[in-house]
């Protein structure tokens, strides 16, 4: 799972979609989630860094994950 190439990005968790002209925010934890993502890391690499970083439940967390990028796909910024 990637982002798109031409979906601008921010250290602040801004996202802009240029094709479609929307943009979102997300929290501390969605900007991590997002460049975990750039980075090409897989759902197994991403809830143990921020499994590991955070004290979350780890199948809370993957519940979580899936849902959050299930709304990234659906917006066009994962491929």
């Amino acid at each position: 799972m990637r982002i798109r190439k031409n979906i601008a990005t921010s250290a602040e968790g801004f996202l802009f979609n240029p094709t479609t002209g929307d943009s979102f925010s997300t929290n501390t934890i969605g900007s991590e989630i997002i460049d975990l993502l750039k980075q090409d890391k897989n759902f197994q690499d991403i809830t143990a860094v921020i499994c590991s970083n955070y004290d979350v439940d780890t199948i809370l967390f993957e519940r979580d994950l899936e849902d959050f990028t299930s709304l990234l796909k659906e917006y066009s910024i994962l491929e």
